[in-house]
Parts: C-alpha cells; sequence; structure tokens
C-alpha cells in the first residue's frame, strides 16, 4: 500500500539561521540519517541527566535535550529535501528514533515527578498519536499533524515544565510546575490521539 509522505509543517524552516545551519550541515558531510541518529542521542542526553542530575540542573539538562532533539530533528529534513541527501531508508530514521525519543523523556519524567505511570502513559498516547497519524495515511488521506498535544506542542511543554520549574525549585524547592506539566502531556496526548481519529472519521466518511 503507497503511504503519502508526509512532512510536518515548521515555520522555522523558512528562517534564515536554520537554512544556514542546514547549509553547513551540508558543508560539513553530515547525513539527514546521521542526524536523525544525533536527535536521538541528544533525547537519551537530556532523559539520562533528568534523571541522574540533582535539581536544578536535571530540569536544565532536559530542557537543553529537548530543544536539541528538536533542532536536530528540523535539520533531518532540510537536509534531506533542501540539500538533496534523502535517503531510501529517510522515512524510517525520520519516524522511528522520534518515538524512541519522545519515550526517554516522557518515561523519565514521569520516574523523576514519581508518577512512573503518568510517563507511561504520557509515552504510549505519544506513541499512538503517531500510529493514528501514519493509519490515515494509509487510507491514501494526507497524514495529521493536528494537536493540542502533537510532538512539537508535547516538547514545548514539557521545555517550559523545565525552566520554570527551575524557578520554582530556587522559590520554594516545589516541584508543581513539573508536576502539571507530565499531567498536561499525558491527558494532551490522550486527546490528540480523539481530535486524530475523528477528523480520519470525518474524511472518510466525506468520500
Amino acid at each position: 500500500m503507497n503511504i503519502p509522505e508526509a512532512r510536518r509543517p515548521l515555520a522555522t524552516r523558512s528562517t534564515h539561521w536554520a537554512g544556514a545551519l542546514a547549509r553547513a550541515a551540508v558543508k560539513a558531510g553530515m547525513t539527514a540519517d546521521g542526524i536523525s541518529i544525533l536527535s536521538l542521542v541528544f533525547a537519551a542526553a537530556g532523559a539520562a541527566g533528568l534523571l541522574l542530575l540533582p535539581r536544578p540542573w536535571n530540569l536544565l539538562a532536559c530542557a537543553a535535550g529537548v530543544q536539541l532533539r528538536l533542532l536536530a530533528n528540523m535539520l533531518d529534513g532540510m537536509v534531506a529535501i533542501e540539500g538533496g541527501r534523502k535517503s531510501k531508508v529517510g522515512v524510517l530514521y525520520n519516524e522511528v528514533p522520534d518515538r524512541v525519543a519522545d519515550s526517554m523523556f516522557l518515561v523519565a519524567l514521569g520516574y523523576e515527578i514519581g508518577m512512573p505511570w503518568v510517563g507511561w502513559l504520557a509515552a504510549l498516547a505519544a506513541a499512538v498519536t503517531a500510529y493514528i497519524r501514519v493509519l490515515g495515511g494509509t487510507f491514501g488521506l494526507a497524514q495529521d499533524f493536528r494537536g493540542p498535544l502533537a510532538k512539537q506542542h508535547r516538547m514545548f511543554v514539557m521545555t517550559m515544565g523545565c525552566l520554570l520549574g527551575i524557578g520554582e525549585w530556587f522559590y520554594d524547592g516545589g516541584e508543581r510546575i513539573v508536576i502539571a506539566a507530565a499531567w498536561i502531556i499525558a491527558f494532551g496526548a490522550v486527546l490528540t490521539c480523539g481530535t486524530r481519529i475523528h477528523a480520519i472519521a470525518k474524511q472518510l466518511k466525506a468520500r
């Protein structure tokens, strides 16, 4: 079955700095698949930092890991498409590391706040959002990246939760913000599964 190729819409791709970074990566001989693996390295480092470092440095390490992972996610597509370095197995490198990276971050977040089940729920729901998106493609539909908690939204909430959590830690030693971020991601991802299923059903009925 032919699944329509999908590319997540990102406004940052059109910025000057993103183009400059992509050109530098191509000039340095980096491949899109290699950058996809690098995103996984950044995710592993951020998740490990969240679990192993003391507060508040663990939150800072996690926020940095999230942003470096997203930067690599953006660059791999730009190097592949704009840089002309698309490979025959690029779709695998584009999807599989993303699912693993999401799970590492979200499961680590659950353990860090002492609520492992919230992290596992968030990781499962995040994986299912991607499954539903690709499922729509198997029906001949355009892959749907809608939220409210798509990947970039989940990672934004996680980054802001960590950064604001640093401020809270210095203020009163609490972790309410980080806990709230974990709950928002988990149940927001579950809601996203619902919105994507509904959108697919609506398109199928309209055929």
